[in-house]
């Protein structure tokens, strides 16, 4: 029988108060293996039991007459918030609690603690494209003895599980292989120091074909006598071919930074924030701002905000949609992210907190950023959201109280971009206004 709540937060409790100092060596090294093996037999209890809430959540959504398709929204949502991880996180971690019911050797060894949960997620994602008595035989062989696959590195099981599931069925592993084509795409995220990760998802002969071109382009460079590093060069090359520009630090592409005219002024050294990506220094805000003023390439929008706080103005509209300007400054106070706690997901749509049927208006207290799994999530049945006063000692602070069908009460707080000394900021636009 599982523990309960209480017991594992004492445990939890015990285990924070402990001191590594008064171990030796070998104990630590002894605790660490059975911290691990603890961590992998929750990752699999977590498994089991948000299997178990999912069934739950489905029946009493059936009682109140949610039609069959729409049974089982919010579920992830709920996990993910329970987790602390972000909806899409929360999801997988649900798909895979769900699909390790059909891997039951696999599902014990996570159990048991002798495997992750990234392993687990290994054997549950190359055999997806089986059958269930295909998938059951892969499991056997793989999880069936659990020496053997504790051995396995990462790759090793993921090369071993593919091995399998091609011997058994050829036909949907080449099926899945063009679902994986079907699927390519560009993603971007933020990376310390002002710089941002860009990640291409391409067909392996796509893949090695753009490398080896950029790579090729920087080795003649080099020789060429050019100083730059391999590395810089294909970088750099990259953004010029991407945008077409003949230099890469020239890209007229719109970028939003807000700061303080007493930061743009030199007065002070508060950060900056770059829309899409978060705070940058001082220095980094007003060199981009000088060097997109040299190229003609800036424009200025004045922005007013509490002057102890930093909280943006209130705007309200009677529209049951937020008109642009007021989209806008949703965004800018929830930086661009959705404003579900552990989300980080970028903004899809702006979401009215309180309901318009139930009687919430369209404005900026009532509005939230929200990516799409979340605004839908929300939706379900059970699911309330209000408008509620910034916490202790920052009451001007926007602020969303969440509350789950199960009665569990979420706080989100907007990001604060600075706290101000002077009412005004500035928005300032860099690149060409054109640009959507």
């Amino acid at each position: 029988m599982l523990p309960s709540a209480a017991e594992v937060q004492a445990f939890t409790a015990r285990v924070s108060g402990g001191a590594a100092s008064a171990m030796t060596d070998a104990e630590r090294i002894d605790f660490l293996r059975a911290a691990e093996e603890l961590k992998c037999a929750l990752e699999g209890a977590q498994a089991d039991v948000s299997v178990a809430f999912d069934a739950s959540q489905r029946a009493e959504q059936a009682r109140a007459g949610v039609r069959a398709e729409r049974q089982g929204r919010g579920v992830a949502a709920q996990i993910a918030l329970a987790r602390r991880v972000s909806h899409h996180r929360g999801k997988k971690l649900l798909h895979l609690a769900t699909r390790l019911q059909d891997l039951p050797e696999t599902r014990d060894a996570l159990r048991a603690g002798r495997i992750t949960e990234l392993k687990a997620s290994i054997v549950a994602r190359d055999t997806e494209c089986l059958s269930p008595d295909l998938r059951a035989r892969v499991d056997l062989a793989i999880a069936g003895d659990p020496e053997w696959l504790e051995s396995l590195g990462e790759r090793q099981l993921e090369a071993e599980v593919q091995k399998l599931a091609y011997r058994l069925d050829p036909q949907a592993f080449v099926k899945r292989s063009a679902q994986a084509v079907a699927d390519r795409r560009v993603t971007s995220r933020p990376a310390p120091d002002t710089m941002m990760r860009l990640g291409a998802l391409l067909p392996v002969v796509q893949g090695v074909a753009v490398y080896a071109a950029l790579h090729s382009w920087a080795l003649a460079r080099i020789a060429a006598g050019d100083p730059r590093s391999k590395g810089q060069l294909m970088a750099d090359r990259l953004v010029e071919l991407v945008t077409g520009q003949a230099s890469a630090d020239q890209v007229p592409v719109r970028a939003d930074v807000v700061l303080a005219d007493t930061t743009l002024l030199g007065v002070d050294d508060e950060p900056g924030w770059v829309a899409g990506y978060g705070p940058i220094p001082a220095d980094v805000a007003r060199h981009l701002i000088h060097r997109a003023h040299e190229h003609g390439l800036a424009a200025l929008r004045r922005l007013y905000a509490h002057p102890a706080t930093g909280r943006l103005v209130a705007a309200e509209s009677r529209s049951r949609r937020f008109p642009d300007g007021l989209a806008a400054l949703i965004g800018l106070r929830d930086q661009g992210r959705c404003r579900t706690p552990w989300c980080d997901a970028p903004i899809a749509d702006n979401d009215h907190a309180q309901g318009l049927a139930d009687g919430g208006p369209t404005s900026l207290v009532n509005g939230q950023g929200t990516c799409k799994a979340c605004n839908i999530a929300k939706e379900a049945i059970g699911w309330r959201a209000r408008p509620r006063p910034g916490p202790a000692g920052h009451p001007d602070l926007h602020t969303i109280e969440t509350t789950t069908p199960t009665g569990h009460v979420y706080t989100s707080v907007a990001p604060q971009v600075r706290v101000v000394r002077r009412p005004m900021s500035m928005e300032i636009y860099l690149g060409d206004e054109s640009v959507a």
